[in-house]
């Protein structure tokens, strides 16, 4: 499973920069609106300090990380809904995404030109947040539709249809459709409606270095941002597009040095995509052997036949047990043969709920 994320924005608000960043790869930022048309698509490994603990153990061939995939989606603008900017290209590129990264200036320079000429964040989320309503409203216009015909041969559509309707007068009073309260049944419903403001969201305040130096929660934009996020039910992070920039090229001891002295203890990437996992209700487990150490992605509740489907269908179809031993258990013993002496390796069957952390052997036969 490869997660996707776009990364969405005013023009000139620092999310090429920082997709560049992120990815290493150049997103062609430049000082004015439109920079980017086409979306960029970069691949990124998701940091685990697990798997360097793991290989010192089985010094593998390969360590092969999680992936994430981040899009950089052209810079939004008002009247996107109807087009302009190319808007309706972008919007169909948000909606294939799984999550939303929302990119929003917090920092005042005046060499970087804001498309609408002045530092205001509250301004900048609610403009695009219209054009995704807007164009969310023509969306559920055509389910609404389809549901309203099938009512006229079957009543049980009637409830979707009132659920739909109240989504509807939401969209209407320019709220998003993840804020409106629904029961698992409904939410089911909203599920199979490609709506953008059903999507997972993060709020990234992109501040300077020098808010960072002197404290986040100084930057009275930031303030904003967060009072936004919070009746949105939205996540925030205080990240900084030209520290990202500084960092991405630099060897690890120094990028930690660096990164110390700023007074962090992890980039922003890394925050990002632990931010993006918890949004998206993800985990990770481990498999180790000579061959490769690798982390694979799976959703929390996930149980252990379909953990093992993402490695092969075979070891899905065939699933006989899972060996499991916890990560902090298999480093605290020094090796998987010390483990097992001390009974601390379990064979797991199909109801077993997966773990974040978990080390895992997949015993299968077809």
């Amino acid at each position: 499973m490869s997660l996707s994320i776009g990364i969405v924005g005013l023009p000139n608000v620092g999310k090429s920069s920082l997709f560049t960043a992120l990815t290493k790869k150049s997103g062609f930022a430049a000082n004015y609106p439109f920079a980017t048309i086409e979306p960029n698509v970069g691949l990124v490994p998701v940091p685990d300090k697990r798997l360097d603990g793991l290989a010192a153990i089985d010094h593998p061939a390969k360590i092969i990380p999680a992936t994430v995939e981040f899009v950089d989606i052209a810079g939004l603008v008002a009247g996107a809904s109807q087009g302009e900017g190319l808007g309706n290209k972008f919007l169909s590129h948000i909606r294939e995404v799984d999550a939303i990264v929302h990119v929003v200036r917090c920092f005042e320079n005046d060499d970087i030109v804001h498309v609408e000429g002045s530092i205001d964040p509250k301004r900048d989320i609610e403009t695009i947040d219209v054009e995704l309503i807007l164009s969310d409203i023509e969306v559920l216009d055509r389910r609404i539709d389809k549901t309203r015909k099938m009512l006229k041969a079957d009543k049980k559509y009637q409830a979707e249809l009132d659920f739909l309707e109240r989504v509807h007068q939401a969209l209407e009073e320019g709220k998003s459709a993840r804020s409106v309260e629904c029961t698992e049944e409904e939410a089911e419903i909203l599920s199979t409606v490609s709506l953008l403001t059903n999507k997972p969201i993060i709020f990234a305040a992109n501040m300077s270095e020098d808010d960072f130096r002197g404290g986040v929660e100084n930057n009275k934009y930031f303030q904003v941002v967060q009072e936004f996020a919070q009746a949105e039910h939205a996540a925030v992070l205080p990240i900084c597009a030209e520290i990202e920039a500084e960092i991405s090229g630099m060897e690890p001891e120094e990028k930690k040095l660096f990164l110390a002295d700023m007074g962090l203890e992890e980039s922003g990437l890394d925050r990002l995509i632990q931010a993006c996992y918890s949004l998206l209700g993800l985990i990770s487990y481990l498999t180790a052997g000579k061959p490769e150490v690798r982390a694979w992605t799976i959703k929390q509740g996930t149980k252990a036949p379909q953990a093992a489907g993402k490695i092969h269908t075979d070891f899905e179809r065939g699933f006989i047990r899972a060996e499991v031993i916890a990560y902090d258990d298999l480093m605290a013993c020094g090796s998987m043969a010390a483990a097992k002496e001390k009974g601390l390796v379990r064979s797991e069957g199909k109801e077993y709920v997966m773990k974040d952390g978990d080390v895992v052997l997949f015993r299968f036969n077809v």
